[in-house]
């Protein structure tokens, strides 16, 4: 696509004035939602994706999404009974229940695209390349942030705006719902979409 992917825009990216608004970064967020439900919920058969991440949302000329690449070898139908001894995923995304099942499921879509949306508010990499006993993955890091009531500080500075907040937080909490470590507690991602698609609505109807 024209714009490459989006893990270009958010890691890759030396050009200081291209750097993603968080308009840009909602849109992103929102249409991607609605790629996953469309192949979870909508076309048949249905199909879970199994390696949702960054490098796989491309972005057109306009910057907004058009799809999630699928790798023929990594989606499957949620209803086959296909278990598999072949890891697959990226390591930053792959749902901590895999280990134990490695069984792919549509809720394990979900902590993947919950990883993506940390990405879109961080701006940083599921997993970075660091050194120290304090080193940490992302998913990890959000949690103890949280945890200290850190929260303002686990969002991309590019983006942070006290006028804003609101909205930035409200998505940081729809992305750890998607990233409990208990499957059962994840929302399904048409909810995930609905969510999303709330972000902002009261704010712009008081305009």
């Amino acid at each position: 696509m024209e714009n490459g992917s989006l893990d270009y825009w958010l890691h890759e990216s030396l050009d200081k004035s291209s750097i993603l608004k968080w308009d840009v970064r909602l849109k992103i967020a929102q249409g991607a939602s609605r790629g996953l439900a469309y192949l979870h919920k909508v076309c048949e058969p249905h199909i879970v994706h199994r390696d949702v991440k960054s490098s796989n949302i491309l972005l057109d000329e306009n910057s907004k999404l058009i799809w999630l690449i699928l790798v023929s070898q990594g989606c499957y139908r949620p209803y086959d009974t296909h278990v598999t001894t072949d890891l697959v995923g990226t390591l930053g995304y792959i749902p901590p229940e895999y280990s134990q099942t490695l069984m792919a499921t549509c809720r394990g879509d979900v902590y993947s695209f919950g990883v993506v949306l940390l990405e879109l508010l961080t701006g940083r990499r599921p997993v970075e390349v660091c050194k120290g006993k304090n080193c940490r993955d992302l998913v990890s890091w959000v949690f103890q942030m949280k945890s200290e009531k850190r929260e303002a500080e686990i969002i991309d500075s590019s983006i942070w705006d006290k006028g804003r907040e609101k909205q930035l937080l409200e998505m940081l909490e729809i992305a750890c719902k998607c990233i409990d470590h208990d499957p059962r507690r994840r929302p399904y991602i048409e909810e995930v979409v609905s969510y999303l698609d709330g972000i902002g609505v009261e704010a712009a109807g008081q305009q």
